[in-house]
């Protein structure tokens, strides 16, 4: 195989998933499993991580299910402990899991505001830990944050905007952290508008508003993240850390 190609390649590698069972999640597990990882799927619901380990294992992928919560630290230490138990060891993070929701401010109650924050910042942070814990050098943890890290969204949103751009600092100090010392790379992925689950309930305000406010004018495909995924959670990236990498389409350059 082509030197370069190797380096995207994640042969020998275990990885988890968090928010498989739809989604960016779903598209990230069997984009980590082509490149040669086994996957290691996690969410909350148990039919469909089921079906997922069914699609990954008839593609040739080894993959099993934990139906968990990140909001839990203790439920994040079992999803590792069962990984290491499954397959050996944990080499690549994909923290993926993660709450949307538009709300206006001043109408907007505290228990949505923690809810969000919980699940998308303090969810992604007891993973990163946990999965520290036993990472060897050169593993890698991606966190998946949201172009509306960076920029203003324009529906009110001010939960899940918090939230990411927390993902993004924390993501930076992480890096700062673990890299030079335990060889553990930390970056985020930060995805535009991608047609999915979480937006396909409001497709049609959201074209509108992404034609009017990207370079493309049009939205992501599962591809074109993936590739970006891949790209981050390989050796492709050995010098990338505490990095953000946007993938939006130029929404956040207009």
């Amino acid at each position: 195989m082509n030197q370069y190609l190797e380096r995207f390649r994640a042969d020998g590698k275990v990885a988890i998933v968090t928010g498989a069972s739809s989604g960016l999640g779903l598209g990230f597990a069997l984009a980590i499993g082509s490149v040669g990882a086994s996957v290691v799927v996690a969410a909350r619901r148990e039919k469909r991580l089921d079906e997922l380990c069914g699609v990954l294992n008839s593609e040739g992928i080894a993959a099993h299910p934990v139906v968990m919560d990140v909001t839990g630290p203790d439920q994040c230490k079992e999803l590792v402990r069962a990984t290491v138990d499954r397959f050996g060891s944990l080499d690549i993070l994909i923290n993926n899991a993660g709450l949307g929701g538009s709300m206006p401010s001043h109408k907007e109650s505290p228990d949505h505001f923690r809810n969000i924050v919980d699940v998308n910042l303090m969810g992604t942070y007891w993973m990163a830990q946990a999965a520290a814990d036993v990472m060897a050098p050169g593993s890698a943890i991606v966190n998946i944050a949201s172009l509306h890290g960076v920029t203003a969204s324009r529906f009110p949103s001010a939960a899940y905007s918090a939230s990411k751009a927390g993902v993004l600092g924390l993501t930076r100090d992480l890096a700062s952290q673990w890299s030079r010392r335990r060889g553990i790379r930390v970056n985020a992925l930060c995805p535009g508008y991608v047609e999915t689950e979480m937006t396909g309930e409001s497709m049609g305000p959201l074209s509108e508003m992404v034609e009017q406010n990207s370079i493309f004018g049009r939205f992501g495909r599962q591809d074109e993240m993936d590739s970006a995924l891949i790209f981050l959670a390989t050796e492709a990236s050995s010098y990338m850390t505490g990095s953000t990498l946007m993938v939006d389409g130029g929404y956040s350059v207009v």
